[in-house]
């Protein structure tokens, strides 16, 4: 549901300056191929954080008895 708002904004686009909205659409891959590696260090991170909560709440679950999950 995230591309309609902005597919509408492209639209608008393309209506007040179509050649800043065809630049648009072909730099478009070009960014989001240079901003993988971002997303991907971003994903790892929050991996590794959501380990380290798990690891450090392990001994309170441990404790808490097997009535909960």
């Amino acid at each position: 549901m995230n591309v309609f708002p902005g597919f509408i904004l492209w639209l608008i686009l393309l209506i007040l300056c179509w050649p800043l909205a065809l630049v648009a659409l072909i730099l478009y891959p070009f960014v989001w191929l240079i901003l993988l590696p971002f997303r991907l260090v971003g994903i790892t991170v929050d991996v590794v954080f959501s380990l380290l909560k798990a690891i450090l709440f392990l001994p309170a679950r441990l404790l808490r008895g097997p009535h909960t999950v």
